[in-house]
């Protein structure tokens, strides 16, 4: 069973590379929820590790319900980390009655290629899951990342679980959204899925010695928490 590690900034990353994570999602913005992260943070991330990065394609916090510049933006995202060695990219894209947007899907499986596609969260605003999980099908992507249409993974373990079941092994449902340790094994052992997401975040404090009071900022950065990966991946392996 593989673990993908979502990471906010370039240490986090490096830091659950080195604490054992099989696979790094790269975004910015985690109070967006994860936006494209910038070109230099993937390049080094792609000179330095050896496992797969998957850097997340969205221009925008907000909805997933793009103009035809934002589209544009982002296939011009996905041509650069093409073209430094990026192993798959994570996008996601809906029309306003909340289907896929299969046009703009197709596009960016395309351009992506060879890279695999793994379709994000915006899975969990769909109108109808499964036909979703088709439209998703038809346009090429390798993955899905869902919570089971719910808040959080723990949650969403029945549609999770009938998803992987109605994929019929033609995609990779991924259960992701607030999995720690205390839950992973109740995923294990409910979904029967072969991957899993998880941020494993940990609030870093500034280093700097000097912080000038009357700007009231606290200036915490989002790492890694390494001792909570390690046991996610313990118990994992252990079922294996």
């Amino acid at each position: 069973m593989l673990v993908e590690v979502v990471a906010f900034n370039l240490h986090s990353a490096l830091v659950a590379a080195t604490a054992g994570a099989d696979r790094i999602e790269i975004c910015d913005n985690i109070h967006e929820g994860g936006t494209t992260p910038s070109y230099g943070c993937v390049r080094v991330l792609k000179q330095k590790l050896s496992i797969p990065v998957f850097p997340m394609i969205r221009p925008r916090g907000g909805d997933f319900l793009y103009t035809n510049e934002e589209t544009d933006a982002m296939l011009a995202d996905i041509e650069l980390f093409k073209n430094i060695g990026c192993e798959g990219i994570v996008v996601g894209c809906l029309l306003q009655n909340g289907t896929v947007d299969k046009e703009k899907l197709t596009s960016f499986v395309k351009a992506a290629h060879p890279m695999s596609v793994t379709f994000h969260r915006a899975f969990d605003r769909c109108e109808n899951a499964f036909k979703a999980l088709e439209d998703i099908i038809e346009c090429g992507c390798s993955r899905i990342l869902t919570s089971g249409q719910m808040p959080f993974a723990h949650e969403g373990i029945p549609l999770i679980r009938e998803l992987i079941l109605k994929a019929a092994n033609r995609i990779l449902i991924i259960p992701g959204g607030g999995i720690t340790s205390d839950i992973i094994m109740d995923l294990v052992e409910e979904t029967k899925a072969t991957e899993y997401h998880t941020p494993v975040k940990a609030v870093v404090s500034s280093r700097m010695n000097y912080c000038q009071e009357k700007m009231q900022e606290t200036l915490e950065t989002i790492s890694v928490n390494v001792n909570e990966l390690h046991l996610i991946k313990q118990l994992i392996q252990r079922k294996a």
